[in-house]
């Protein structure tokens, strides 16, 4: 099929790739968005982009071609020139999330410390699939997730009087010399020396320390921190990073709300659907709530031991007559909600991918070209379109960059 054929449409309806992770939830996409789940495997993302371990494929009339053979018949037309020699691909990966269980506690390196990771990894001749493989790719992994449901999550440190405040009151024998060496140094020194220690307690001293958390946790859970120890306890026994529910934020964000989740910061998703933007990387360097590999070193190198305020955790657009914009510190991509838009002109300038969030939409271009699509589905804008007009009686969730 040549490119003039595919230069002919203004919209490419997606099929996308929905990932069976075990932690995801059985019902909540189907609820929300109408995806079949004959059969009842948990459904924990559905990706919407080109990336190789889920690419989503396009509409062409009769044919369904992998979205990423189609914007490599043409980089500059369809991501736009600037796109094309800056990235060299779709820059985003674009989610629906829906989480039933925690997902682990984790952190994202920076690009810079992508990069040499991931070359000093290849040079040591390290199997990509290998379990103690950090770096997948070269990339960071910026994120912001928007939330459809309750979104409940961990996001960067407490204050650090606030962490203290709370291991002291657990009171944990074992951790005792830990907590008191740490309440000498409040700062983020002696938080990184305190967080290494943590996760390198000898098998007998973690074994004994998690004995006294959940002790405590089980008598206090009329306190949100420990009652979510208690629930976490049950997903994941003897694990270390049930201590990270007193070192992190917890936030639960209200459906509408959304939260930016940058480089070097410690995190989990513990559950909720939402949507979630991302940069295209798979580099993940866990803290604990995982049953898979944890380098503390490298971990704690690509950590920033810096308190986020709590007030500071949520982002809040910029409302411009329908749409709100999420102003996002990195130029992988960019993220609009548009309410109940009617006949709204948008400006491309390059690829994007649209989702009707609860609601039909409907897309005309400047061409005339029609689509209309029901909630829950997709579509790649190619930025040659230079606009459209979109309409619908909901949101619209608008991926781009």
């Amino acid at each position: 099929m040549s490119l003039s054929h595919f230069s002919e449409h203004s919209f490419f309806p997606m099929e996308n790739t929905i990932q069976n992770y075990a932690w995801g939830s059985i019902s909540s996409i189907r609820e929300l968005f109408g995806f079949k789940n004959e059969s009842q495997e948990p459904q924990a993302e559905v990706w919407m982009g080109a990336h190789p371990k889920g690419c989503s494929m396009v509409n062409l009339g009769q044919h369904l071609v992998p979205l990423s053979d189609l914007i490599n018949k043409n980089k500059p037309a369809y991501l736009s020139s600037e796109i094309a020699q800056e990235f060299g691909e779709l820059p985003f990966l674009f989610k629906i999330l829906a989480a039933e269980k925690a997902l682990s506690v984790q952190v994202h390196p920076n690009k810079h410390q992508a990069e040499i990771g991931f070359a000093r990894e290849e040079q040591a001749g390290i199997p990509l699939t290998a379990g103690h493989r950090n770096y997948k790719d070269s990339n960071h992994k910026p994120e912001l997730v928007y939330a459809i449901t309750e979104y409940q999550a961990m996001n960067g440190f407490r204050e650090f009087d606030k962490i203290l405040v709370l291991f002291r009151q657990l009171g944990s024998i074992e951790l005792a010399d830990l907590v008191d060496e740490f309440g000498n140094n409040l700062d983020s020194l002696g938080l990184e020396t305190f967080f290494r220690d943590l996760l390198t307690l000898d098998d007998q001293r973690k074994r004994q320390a998690l004995e006294q958390l959940l002790t405590y946790a089980a008598a206090h859970q009329d306190q949100a921190e420990f009652a979510l120890v208690v629930e976490l306890s049950h997903q994941y026994p003897n694990d270390i990073g049930l201590f990270c529910v007193l070192l992190l934020n917890l936030i639960t964000l209200k459906p509408g709300e959304a939260m930016y989740l940058n480089a070097n910061t410690p995190h989990a998703y513990i559950k909720g659907t939402g949507l979630e933007i991302m940069a295209n990387s798979d580099n993940v360097l866990r803290a604990g709530l995982t049953p898979k590999h944890i380098d503390v070193s490298e971990l704690v190198a690509c950590t920033e031991f810096k308190p986020i305020p709590f007030e500071r955790l949520l982002l809040a657009p910029s409302t411009l007559g329908q749409c709100d914009s999420y102003d996002i510190p990195v130029s992988d991509f960019d993220f609009n909600i548009f309410h109940r838009p009617q006949q709204e002109e948008v400006i491309t300038s390059g690829a994007e991918i649209l989702m009707a969030i609860d609601d039909d939409l409907t897309l005309v271009s400047q061409r005339g070209e029609h689509l209309t699509l029901t909630k829950g589905q997709s579509v790649f804008i190619p930025a040659y379109i230079g606009h459209y007009e979109l309409s619908s009686n909901g949101r619209v969730a608008r991926a781009f960059n």
